[in-house]
């Protein structure tokens, strides 16, 4: 039976690449001051995927005010477990289209076993994989299948709750497979067993009613840029680690991931150093991280002789495992909100929240993962961390306390999800199909 998926595989291979290429073209950014119809084209498109796959029950899930998710399933054999698919298909802004070598965000462009464009990894990779899963079992899948497609991942998952509340009986399910990390390298595979979560707030300076001539009152008053950029300044000690004060924080098996190799991965200019202290790893996914998302205030190419009145900044910092929200969020609050140098007034409004995650080791559901991974790709999966949020995988953890969970995705540390120029390794796309049919024969074997 390997040897059949094997060659299915192949065979459906061209098709899901074709697939892929044609989601890409679809500009779903979910985020706000983008056109919402476009999002809601790219839900019907991955409905109409899902129904050629094989899918019953293919519909688009509706909350007032949020972008649509798709559902979809294809029964198995009665007393065999269920197995919610889960990815998402919004996708992040593209930035200015020069940053992108071929101009052009959202055209597919494949080139040197790899497909580039917004979305090709993160994550309508994961939206290809669940489609090519109903195709391989042509109506008659070794377990029940669910499929769950987001439409707001990319923005916090900002109404999950209440998709969660109308439609969790339709979501319930033994194991959930969250086709939306990466591997450890190319041609490594890995199960993803930590998230960090993240907070977010925006922190407003004001100083003056009204911008006055900076010659005239410079040097007495104030002005609200440099107030700002001091408090952001106390976001890091001077060796670049976090300097919230309680947050969380462990140590990482370091695995085998080099200054080098990370360097590489992350475009750092050579005179740049890394910053924090302690093992790479546990820098990237179990000690917090701060950022500077956006500043408000003028731009270079209008600035005139006055003294900037207000200015505001957005600040994300991502959470360990382990922390809790609502408590970083006010520790984070507090720390900014402590120090209005020369008595500005300082406002800190609280934004996104989400919750890290922490996989339950030992778990015999997802051994069937692993040992279907080692004999896809020929080499020992990884278990690794990630640095970013999944705030579905805690949603959902919550709702199914007794489901084993599984982070998994096509993507690697070269794939720019997020950044321009982002791409999917088609070999792996193709490796993580096969891998995800095996442990789902699996399982239906009552290997759960």
């Amino acid at each position: 039976m390997t040897a059949d998926i094997t060659a299915a595989v192949d065979d459906l291979f061209p098709d899901v690449t074709d697939e892929l290429s044609r989601l890409v073209r679809i500009p779903s950014v979910s985020a706000s001051g983008f056109e919402p119809e476009r999002v809601r084209e790219s839900a019907e498109a991955t409905a109409d995927l899902l129904r050629r796959s094989g899918f019953s029950g293919v519909t688009l899930l509706e909350i007032d005010g949020a972008h649509p998710a798709v559902y979809a399933e294809m029964p198995g054999p009665e007393g065999s477990p269920t197995v919610l698919l889960y990815a998402h298909h919004d996708v992040q802004p593209p930035g200015p289209d020069a940053e992108w070598p071929h101009g052009e965000p959202f055209v597919p462009d494949e080139r040197d076993g790899r497909l580039y464009g917004r979305g090709s990894s993160d994550d309508k990779a994961g939206v290809v994989t669940h489609a090519a899963i109903g195709r391989l079992f042509d109506g008659r899948p070794p377990v029940n299948l669910k499929v769950f497609i987001e439409g707001e991942e990319e923005i916090g998952s900002a109404h999950l709750t209440a998709f969660l509340d109308e439609y969790s009986p339709r979501l319930a399910s033994d194991v959930i497979v969250i086709a939306d990390s990466a591997n450890w390298r190319v041609g490594v595979p890995a199960i993803t067993t930590s998230l960090r979560g993240v907070i977010s707030v925006r922190v407003e300076v004001a100083v003056l009613t009204a911008g006055v001539h900076s010659g005239m009152f410079g040097g007495a008053v104030p002005d609200a840029l440099t107030i700002l950029t001091r408090i952001l300044s106390s976001l890091h000690d001077d060796a670049g680690n976090v300097a919230v004060p309680g947050l969380v924080g462990f140590d990482s098996e370091p695995l085998d991931l080099t200054e080098e190799e990370l360097r590489s991965q992350a475009g750092v200019l050579p005179s740049v150093e890394l910053i924090g202290d302690g093992s790479l790893t546990s820098r990237l996914w179990s000690r917090p991280a701060a950022a500077v998302l956006a500043i408000d205030a003028p731009p270079v190419k209008e600035a005139i002789n006055q003294l900037i009145p207000r200015a505001s900044a957005k600040v994300s910092v991502r959470i360990a495992p382990g922390d809790e929200p609502a408590r970083a969020m006010a520790s984070l609050i507090t720390h900014l909100s402590s120090r209005p140098a020369w008595g500005a007034e300082v406002t800190v409004t609280a934004l996104e929240s989400g919750e890290p995650f922490a996989l339950t080791p030992g778990d015999p559901r997802v051994e069937a993962f692993r040992d279907a991974m080692r004999s896809v790709w020929g080499v020992e999966p990884v278990d690794m961390g990630v640095g970013g949020s999944i705030p579905f995988v805690a949603a959902f953890s919550d709702a199914n306390p007794n489901a084993a969970i599984l982070l998994i995705g096509a993507g690697d540390p070269t794939s720019a999800a997020h950044g321009p120029n982002e791409s999917v390794d088609l070999g792996d796309l193709r490796n993580a199909i096969e891998s995800l049919a095996m442990a789902l024969m699996t399982l239906g074997e009552g290997g759960e």
